[in-house]
């Protein structure tokens, strides 16, 4: 995501880094296949899935779309995630990116911006395709340049074992039961700690995950035509009941230090009773601690809110390349990647939710807690306004410090959003 997932530990499925082609410099997309003699066009695909997945997964899934389309080869450069984004960003800079991109929402604005990638929104007309079928979309100025192929969610986690003995029968729907369990959990002895909010300025994505969660869950946005609305008074209900858990004392201490690792850590240490975090952390949670009785549940909303909760989420985008002489044939991998049939077999196999909305992934041999999961996800909507916005860490950064301020009694709520919303106007345009 994301932003969330892009700096998530990228956990999903078995790294199998070095069973996977080196990701190379492209040697510029618009040179790739050999239409003259009548051949077969060949795409360069650069992404970091492949490095991601058991060795030769997606290897797999690729041999199958060129088998039903025998005019197109595919190159798959795989590389890990951060080898990946090197290189695709000095590929949008001299517009020599590959024919098709895997893509992180964190860099859509600033890749459409150079004009390295290409406007998905003709490239679905000119091929008649459903969107109705696709879970989100990520735009810039009203275009499409990015499709989410599978999302990794972000729900609440829940210690069972320290909530049984705080006396609380099943996980908060709720803030105020939230709130209330929180001060429960932290009241039950020792060191342990309700919740745990990761707020460091060198990797702030708590902010989106662990703060503007809050505010998705509620249905609430932090934006109003595109722009920033941290004035709001649903922003400003978000941030006030954050500084109410911190003056409760129920939040975890070092949180102005703690990464999201860390967060991680605590939990599956049994020193924080609940957590927002990444469905792909499951597996490595209970591979560290086997005997953690936890489970999943949506994010609480708002007292009496009844509408559908979002849910926080990074991706794997795909994306098409603007200098490619083979767009059409660059959407053909679009379509299929993104089919019902395949969406649902990639989403399983990366223990992760579908793009399509129809597809459904097979959950036989994964952990339940993986179904109750895509319950909740199916249930309300994924939810990451960060996608796509300029400078997006940055954006997080700006107001991670003026919520620190917050915490630490230096400004007030007010204070500290009008200041927020005035550093993001700067580069929202």
């Amino acid at each position: 995501m994301a932003v969330g997932g892009p700096r998530l530990k990228r956990l999903v499925g078995a790294a199998t880094a070095a069973a996977m082609v080196t990701l190379v410099a492209a040697c510029g997309s618009g040179d790739s296949g050999d239409t003259s003699s009548g051949g077969p066009v060949t795409l360069e695909f650069a992404q970091w899935w492949g490095a991601e997945l058991p060795a030769g997964d997606f290897d797999k899934i690729i041999s199958d779309f060129t088998a039903q389309n025998p005019t197109i080869k595919v190159k798959l450069l795989s590389a890990p995630y951060a080898s990946t984004k090197q290189q695709l960003v000095t590929g949008a800079a001299s517009k020599t990116l590959p024919d098709v991109v895997g893509l992180d929402g964190a860099w859509v604005s600033d890749f459409a911006k150079q004009g390295a990638i290409t406007d998905l929104s003709k490239l679905m007309t000119d091929a008649n395709y459903d969107t109705s079928q696709l879970a989100s979309q990520v735009q810039a100025k009203g275009k499409t340049y990015m499709i989410p192929v599978v999302n990794f969610v972000y729900p609440l986690f829940v210690n069972k074992d320290l909530l049984a003995k705080a006396g609380v029968t099943s996980a908060p729907t709720t803030r105020t039961e939230f709130l209330d369990a929180a001060k429960k959990i932290s009241a039950s002895g020792g060191d342990v700690k309700g919740w745990a909010l990761p707020l460091d300025t060198a990797v702030p994505n708590g902010i989106q995950n662990d703060v503007m969660s809050w505010l998705w869950a509620s249905g609430g946005s932090m934006l109003a035509d595109g722009k920033p609305n941290l004035t709001s008074p649903q922003v400003k209900s978000t941030v006030e009941y954050v500084k109410s858990l911190n003056d409760a004392g129920v939040i975890a201490p070092g949180s102005l230090t703690m990464k999201e690792q860390d967060k991680v850590e605590k939990f599956t240490n049994g020193q924080v009773g609940m957590m927002i975090d990444s469905l792909a952390h499951i597996n490595l949670i209970k591979k560290s601690k086997p005997d953690l009785t936890f489970e999943v549940a949506a994010i609480p909303a708002e007292d009496g809110y009844t509408g559908k909760r979002g849910m926080p989420y990074a991706s794997w985008g795909i994306g098409v390349s603007n200098s490619t002489k083979h767009k059409a044939e660059a959407f053909k991998l679009v379509q299929y990647l993104m089919s019902q049939e395949t969406n649902a077999k990639l989403s399983t196999i990366a223990n992760g939710f579908p793009g399509n909305k129809n597809a459904k992934p097979d959950f036989s041999k994964s952990d339940p807690l993986f179904k109750t999961a895509f319950d909740i996800y199916q249930k309300g909507y994924p939810a990451n306004e960060f996608v796509g916005l300029p400078k997006s860490e940055d954006l997080m950064r700006s107001f991670d410090e003026q919520l620190q301020l917050v915490l630490t009694g230096k400004a007030s709520v007010d204070d500290a959003l009008a200041k927020s919303q005035e550093s993001w106007s700067s580069v929202i345009e």
